[in-house]
């Protein structure tokens, strides 16, 4: 796939855009369809990403000889804890904390990647950690604040998700470059891996209950493995073939607007209002960095964050 969009019409960028917009909604889907799984946050993760190997080895067939073992470490602790997360504490905690991800690419990109850290990019880094720091004041509930400790290290391992990613896109690794689809799809296959073995037991019982907790529970995780993730991982790359880099970076900060949304309308679930606080300062520190970028620079953000599912 082409690192630029293909020069073709307004029409074809009008479609590209739809494209990235679709798949920001799908991804945004996850923290209501986790929150309904009558499963654990273990469970739930290791179920999906099992399904989400199946669904890339049939649809995407990526060369697994060319994923690198410490992209796919990190990804598996990111979608581990991410989805923990969501179980335990809100789901607008859960999604604003991952998104300090970028923060963290932004402190050890000139340690992993060489690159020097510019003056613009201090701002960001000291907005996104004092909004993650309201996660954690006020009173807080023995399971949400594990939750919060979980949706922190989410972002961590999102941060340095994105770090590797674009360190084996440029061939850093082992002096030739790393596929991002057969990374994430081993760490996948590493997530189901982990997980499966502490949760064999709850997923048999949950699937011998019974009906309808079987057919939710079934529903439930092909949605997130099959279309929250495969689905809507396949329509991002097919917009980035249209859409400029930044622009579908931008675009896709749809997900954790719309993802607390969700989950309000679904469960009737309500994000405090340090929560509501700290996810607009992270957010609106995401969004001072992307605008804020050159062009090589946007892309090269973007091309790393498509692999988030």
């Amino acid at each position: 796939m082409s690192d630029a969009p293909a020069a073709q019409g307004p029409s074809a960028h009008r479609r590209g855009a739809l494209f990235i917009v679709g798949a920001a909604l799908l991804w945004s889907t996850g923290g209501l369809f986790i929150k309904w799984t009558p499963m654990s946050g273990l469970a739930i993760a290791g179920a999906r990403a099992a399904i989400t190997v199946l669904f890339s080895l049939l649809v995407l067939r990526p060369r697994l000889s060319r994923a690198r073992w410490s992209t796919a470490f990190a990804y598996a602790a990111m979608i581990l804890t991410f989805v923990c997360a969501t179980k335990l504490t809100s789901a607008a905690n859960a999604i604003f904390l991952q998104y300090t991800g970028p923060a963290y690419v932004l402190l050890l990109s000139p340690l992993l990647l060489g690159e020097p850290r510019r003056r613009r990019d201090v701002l960001p880094i000291v907005l996104s950690l004092a909004g993650l720091s309201l996660f954690f004041v006020g009173r807080i509930e023995p399971g949400h604040a594990l939750g919060n400790a979980l949706g922190a290290a989410s972002g961590l391992f999102f941060g340095l998700s994105m770090l590797l990613l674009r360190r084996d896109a440029r061939g850093q690794s082992g002096g030739s470059e790393g596929d991002a689809v057969a990374s994430t799809t081993l760490g996948n296959l590493l997530a189901a891996g982990i997980a499966l073995p502490f949760s064999l037991s709850e997923i048999h019982q949950t699937f011998t209950a019974c009906a309808p907790v079987p057919l939710f529970a079934l529903a439930g995780l092909l949605w997130l493995g099959v279309v929250q993730m495969g689905c809507a991982y396949l329509l991002f790359a097919r917009g980035l073939t249209q859409v400029p880099a930044a622009e579908a970076s931008l675009l896709s900060m749809l997900e954790p607007l719309l993802n607390p949304l969700w989950v309000l309308l679904g469960t009737g679930e309500r994000p405090t209002a340090w929560a509501l606080t700290g996810g607009a300062i992270v957010l609106g520190a995401v969004l001072l960095r992307s605008i804020g970028s050159p062009p090589a620079d946007a892309a090269n953000g973007c091309r790393t964050a498509q692999n988030e599912i």
